[in-house]
């Protein structure tokens, strides 16, 4: 995943580099976007928010995650879809 903080226009979706973008609202001071970002990507995919667990980059744009009980097939349109919206389910912009 990769976080863009201070975004205009919050969402999930759209690839760099083959990593999932999420746009936050939040600035990256204290964990705020790490935490907005995480909370965003478990409405993208239809989780619970502790469904979602950083594995690896708590300081870095650049972000591992896991996400219990996701789609493969989410994921695909969320990486091809770059104007999702926080919270739109398959299918939404």
């Amino acid at each position: 995943m990769w976080v863009r903080p201070g975004s205009a226009r919050p969402g999930v979706g759209g690839e760099r580099s083959g990593a999932l973008v999420v746009r936050v609202s939040a600035r990256a001071v204290d964990g705020k976007a790490t935490e907005a970002a995480l909370a965003a990507v478990a409405v993208a995919f239809g989780v619970r928010r502790r469904a979602v667990t950083l594995v690896a980059g708590a300081s870095s744009r650049s972000k591992i995650l896991e996400v219990e009980g996701a789609e493969p097939a989410t994921l695909s349109r969320l990486l091809a879809d770059a104007g999702a919206h926080p919270g739109a389910g398959p299918g939404q912009t």
